[in-house]
């Protein structure tokens, strides 16, 4: 939707993990950009579960937000024969059952022969902060309004899906002198096969851990919680639950690991893996304020919750070509 945004993490500068490190060197080895651009970008590398058999490690790195973006983009526009071009489609182009291109708001018309549709959290996405909703694809950028209902149009099944962001403290306003150091690896291994060995400068993250404090701020005030408000009806992953939604479901823990997690080599902001929430503004301060290390901390953005428009997955082929329309392909949170 725009040129500035092109390669912008939406949620944690982070490539890899369990599960989906070994997806990033495939994509690699089909000749993908993501694991050169980790490579270039990278803060801190770890190989995670190196203590548990070598079928579960999965590689992962915490990069730096802009310049990921950066690169990402430099190298879309040095690509020959790429054409990139802003702006918002609002519809698809088919004739008897095949895409024939797309439509933009503006009211280019954009033909075709294969159209891939990869619209993350954009389709009609709405953002939860408590009781506050705000149109919106992520944080500040406009949401995709009338693609969905044209896939819904062309018999497409089109759920609801939800996730979430947590808060970003300032680094500056932590005290790490009460938080676990979590170092990257001495050695530190590349994604690409394209690379060679890495020799960079890596930056620490940080551990520390809810409480029971903490989870009484949240059973206390669960009903201004849009999870639990029915203010928020759709599914959320399985791989990355809020924090209100841990505290309610696992009430005999009385702590969760929380990971802060730099975002990039020039800025004080810092990512609070493992506190995903959408409670109100006032709540999440309050929580934050109740872990060890960031009783003092600064709130630089809040979390919150993103409903959008998702497609379900058995109207495609093992190719991610859609079955109701030749040459239409979905990838990318357009499936659920």
């Amino acid at each position: 939707m725009r040129r500035d945004t092109v390669g912008w993490m939406s949620c944690n500068p982070a490539i890899g993990g369990l599960a989906k490190g070994q997806m990033v060197r495939e994509v690699d080895a089909l000749g993908g950009l993501m694991g050169r651009a980790a490579d270039a970008t990278g803060i801190q590398f770890r190989l995670l579960n190196r203590r548990k058999g070598p079928a579960v490690r999965s590689p992962r790195a915490q990069c730096d937000r802009q310049a990921y973006h950066d690169f990402v983009l430099r190298e879309i526009e040095a690509t020959p024969n790429l054409t990139l071009l802003e702006g918002v489609i609002d519809d698809l182009l088919v004739t008897d059952d095949r895409v024939r291109g797309c439509r933009a708001a503006d009211g280019r018309r954009l033909l075709a022969r294969a159209v891939i549709l990869t619209a993350g959290t954009f389709l009609k996405g709405l953002l939860h902060i408590g009781s506050e909703m705000t149109v919106g694809g992520r944080m500040g950028e406009p949401s995709a309004e009338r693609l969905g209902d044209d896939l819904r149009r062309y018999g497409f099944r089109v759920g609801r899906l939800k996730t979430g962001t947590p808060p970003r403290l300032h680094a500056k306003s932590v005290n790490f002198d009460r938080l676990e150091m979590q170092p990257g690896d001495d050695v530190p291994g590349p994604f690409s096969h394209a690379t060679g060995r890495l020799v960079l400068e890596q930056l620490p993250c940080w551990i520390t851990y809810t409480n029971v404090r903490t989870h009484d701020i949240i059973r206390a005030r669960l009903d201004e919680a849009p999870l639990f408000s029915g203010q928020i009806q759709s599914t959320g992953p399985r791989y990355c639950p809020s924090i209100e939604l841990k505290v309610v479901r696992f009430p005999d823990k009385d702590r969760h690991q929380v990971f802060l997690e730099p975002e990039g080599r020039d800025t004080d902001q810092m990512y609070c893996n493992g506190l995903a929430t959408s409670i109100p503004r006032d709540m999440q301060v309050e929580m934050v304020h109740s872990i060890e290390g960031l009783e003092h901390a600064v709130l630089t953005r809040f979390g919150y919750a993103v409903e959008y428009d998702a497609c379900d997955p058995t109207q495609l082929k093992p190719s991610l070509e859609s079955k109701l329309i030749e040459g239409l392909f979905l990838a990318g949170r357009t499936e659920r």
